[in-house]
């Protein structure tokens, strides 16, 4: 890895409806990376397109990532935000990450049987091909580090796997361009924080997502300060008090969430928080919930409303970051052009 430049690579899919677990399990993180990594930052609206969408609302839904972005303050000076559709080259190392990746690793991806459920026959090739998109994602900029959740680990191990393949396939013809042992670096994982995983606030053993049918399982960026609140005071409870230790979240998984939640949005650690609110009832403790997650959440809100009124303005900041990705995706796609032996 330290042949390579640190780059990190995220991206967020285009479906709208941004959540607490999408901002404390990953656009928390990107604000923090940027400070230590040279970043890029993608909506990826390739992946979107894997399940039916409207175009009018997927356009919309980018631009609603775009202004999650900025309002939870990424820089995109500093940093490069874009949105994938713009930069071709990710569509275009796919195919040949294609032909390096094997059946056989796609069919063992989990994510492929939970959304393709019994009937996988009429999936898309689109969702099974998914992880070899992401991987192309990920290694058109060669980058070194990529903040995943643990439901992404998965597709991660697979983008690293493709990467040692072509690395090892085509091993001759790296050395003979003169990129020494290895073309594509291997990408690690970048896993932090107390809240990597937000639950739903409904049944504390299932994943907080847009998907749920009920929006009460969520607390969305776009809600307001009352809607958190009935959220946050009609969230799922057990009957016991607040435990003062962590041992005592064991088997309780809403209590769990509820105390990870708080940790996260405070900053401080599970067992901090329980220090103060070990023993109290439920109604105190979402009180004091209620209070920090609007203050935290609220500036964002109102900030991703106003930058998302000027639509002129995010794809402005979307094409600016689309050139300079494709700057560097063009450079490391020719290089995979004559590395395969493409004529160009």
């Amino acid at each position: 890895m330290s042949n390579f430049p640190q780059r990190v690579f995220s991206g967020v899919q285009s479906t709208g409806n941004l959540h607490l677990g999408n901002y404390l399990g990953a656009i928390v993180k990107f604000v923090e990376l940027q400070k230590s990594f040279d970043c890029l930052y993608c909506v990826v609206d390739l992946h979107a397109i894997t399940v039916p969408q409207d175009p009018i609302e997927l356009r919309n839904n980018t631009r609603e990532i775009a202004a999650a972005f900025l309002a939870c303050g990424i820089d995109h000076k500093k940093n490069i935000v874009f949105n994938q559709s713009q930069v071709p080259e990710h569509a275009e190392l796919a195919w040949v990450l294609n032909c390096v990746a094997r059946i056989g690793w796609l069919n063992r991806m989990t994510q492929f049987k939970d959304k393709a459920g019994k009937d996988r026959e009429n999936a898309s090739v689109g969702l099974l091909d998914y992880p070899v998109l992401m991987a192309a994602d990920i290694l058109i900029y060669r980058a070194t580090h990529v903040p995943v959740g643990d439901d992404q680990k998965q597709h991660l191990e697979l983008a690293r796997d493709i990467a040692q393949k072509f690395n090892n396939d085509f091993s001759a013809s790296i050395e003979r361009n003169g990129f020494g042992e290895a073309f594509f670096p291997l990408p690690e994982p970048l896993i932090s924080g107390p809240a990597t995983r937000v639950m739903s606030l409904r049944d504390g053993t299932k994943k907080m997502s847009k998907s749920d049918a009920s929006d009460y399982s969520r607390i969305n960026l776009s809600d307001d300060a009352d809607a958190i609140a009935t959220k946050v005071k009609k969230a799922k409870t057990d009957p016991e008090p607040l435990p003062s230790d962590e041992k005592g979240l064991e088997g309780r998984p809403e209590a769990d969430n509820l105390i990870g939640i708080f940790a996260a949005l405070s900053g401080r650690a599970k067992a901090d928080v329980l220090g103060e609110f070990g023993g109290a009832n439920f109604s105190t403790f979402k009180n004091a919930l209620v209070d920090l997650s609007v203050a935290k959440l609220s500036p964002i809100t109102a900030e991703m409303r106003r930058i998302k009124a000027e639509e002129g303005y995010i794809d402005g900041v979307l094409r600016d970051g689309s050139e300079r990705a494709r700057a560097i995706a063009r450079e490391n796609m020719n290089a995979v052009k004559d590395i395969v032996g493409f004529l160009r």
